[in-house]
């Protein structure tokens, strides 16, 4: 697929817009043609083999995303490098423990990167925001512009010597070769990372493609390496999405795209200030209920679908908010697998998948071809999916294992923006645990309607009903904007005790 999209970028309207942003004043700006985009990747590449990086190396990738990281990707890709991808939300010491076992042969970082390590750090903490010294992890070279107190650029101008390409003599990657390590779960101590061989990913993005089908002159929204690389072998121009709710609302009114990418937080958001969307809108990350679905169609989509994903195998599974708003039964429907994709169960209930798009092994470990997902799950007969919470987000209650992720479907009303079911520990009982709803309302909603409303679908629970409802926010943390069971636990815990 990337060797597809390079060569589609220069051959394929090379003066077509490849990746649009938008202005402070609102306006459309270009931020970099095809041809441009691919001149971008083979300078990076020349620059990368002139400071002796061929196949195997590991380059740290701290850059915001947009036209030079994919650019990077690319020329990594070309030289058979393996893409270590650095998430400024991890906190230094988990990232720098991380760094510590890819160990980096080069790490490239913008000047937004580099100042977050840095003067920019107090300020940045403000928005959890954290980079280790990245001096510390290795060498370090800036990507684009400079400013002072950054590393040297990344010398570009002058490298265009004969660049290996895969199977061209000096470079040995082939498809079973490492090409991105995405870090995930851990702890400092022993931290985890995922790892993509070249064939693996480009399973997976042929999935993405297949699923979503982007079409030659259409503009897609969406800012992650799975919508850049699809659209734009396909033709499309990809817009970055805007930041804020209303600044996206409009960006959606001026581009009407004919696809979206949107996290449920983002979708949200947009929402509230009245955003009207088009064609097909997509999305994950992160938990969305059939009520934000259909909320996402009321405003206009033709179709709205929850991507069932993981870092380990993306996508998995995916369902249309029609199929998923007629399942009756408990538990969050995300769908039947998608093609290449195996599910299993453990005795336990744990949902394994395996599939061509799944990672190869986590770094430091064995290849193993199952995905243990951390969902506990039930299989249908027709093979679809259906999750019923983290296994660590189990609540024990009176000798009881409850599971939020069965119940909590059955909150999500017209009103509710958000809900989540915590345990909080039992002041009368040590070790047993309360079982709390903390339900977000839509704003605007009637704290009394509301409350009405959720006695049905409480009393249809049984002996998982909450011990307590409270109406409040919902927390969110990471990259994906989860919902934040801890704080959210430790919310409640307060609030009871007040």
């Amino acid at each position: 697929m990337l060797d597809r999209l390079a060569h589609a970028l220069r051959t394929v309207h090379p003066d077509r817009p490849a990746v649009l942003g938008r202005g402070r004043t609102g306006a459309t700006l270009v931020r970099i043609r095809r041809g441009e985009l691919a001149d971008l990747a083979d300078h990076y590449a020349a620059a990368l083999h002139a400071r002796g990086l061929g196949a195997g190396a590991t380059l740290g990738v701290a850059v915001r995303p947009g036209p030079r990281a994919l650019a990077v990707m690319l020329a990594a890709h070309r030289l058979g490098l393996r893409a270590a991808v650095l998430d400024p939300t991890a906190g230094p010491d988990v990232l720098a423990a991380r760094l510590a076992l890819a160990r980096p042969d080069l790490v490239l970082a913008d000047a937004a990167a580099q100042a977050v390590a840095g003067w920019a750090g107090p300020l940045a903490r403000r928005a959890h925001l954290a980079l280790p010294p990245l001096a510390a992890l290795g060498p370090v070279a800036t990507l684009g512009r400079r400013l002072p107190g950054c590393a040297p650029r990344l010398a570009t101008a002058g490298a265009t010597g004969p660049v290996p390409r895969r199977g061209e003599a000096g470079t040995d990657a082939d498809a079973d070769a490492d090409a991105v390590i995405v870090f995930t779960s851990g702890t400092t101590a022993r931290p985890r990372a995922v790892v993509h061989t070249r064939e693996g990913l480009a399973a997976g993005l042929r999935t993405v493609t297949e699923l979503v089908d982007p079409r030659p002159g259409g503009v897609v929204l969406g800012g992650t390496f799975f919508v850049l690389v699809p659209a734009l072998a396909a033709g499309a121009t990809v817009a970055l999405p805007a930041r804020g709710p209303r600044a996206l609302a409009g960006q959606l009114a001026r581009l009407a795209p004919a696809q979206t990418y949107l996290t449920p937080p983002a979708l949200r958001a947009a929402l509230g200030t009245g955003a009207r969307f088009h064609g097909r809108v997509w999305t994950g990350s992160a938990p969305a209920d059939a009520g934000l679905l259909r909320r996402v169609k009321q405003a206009g989509a033709d179709q709205a679908w929850g991507v069932y994903a993981l870092t380990e195998l993306f996508p998995a599974a995916a369902v249309e908010e029609a199929e998923k708003s007629a399942h009756s039964g408990p538990g969050d429907l995300v769908g039947a697998p998608l093609p290449g994709v195996r599910a299993d169960l453990t005795p336990e209930g744990e949902l394994l998948l395996a599939g061509p798009g799944a990672r190869h092994r986590y770094l430091g470990e064995e290849p193993d071809p199952w995905v243990r997902t951390g969902d506990r799950a039930t299989l249908a007969p027709d093979g679809r999916i259906v999750l019923a919470g983290r296994l660590k987000d189990m609540v024990l209650r009176r000798a009881e294992n409850i599971y939020p992720g069965l119940y909590e479907p059955a909150l999500h009303l017209p009103d509710v923006e958000l809900a989540v079911l915590v345990g909080v520990p039992a002041p009368d009982a040590p070790g047993d645990e309360r079982l709390v709803a903390l339900v977000q309302p839509r704003p605007g909603a009637d704290p009394q309607r509301l409350r009405a409303a959720l006695r049905g679908p409480l009393d249809r629970m049984g002996g998982a009903r909450p011990d307590a409802v409270l109406f409040g926010t919902v927390p969110l943390a990471g990259r994906s904007r989860k919902p934040d069971r801890a704080a959210a636990a430790a919310h409640c815990a307060r609030e009871l005790s007040a």
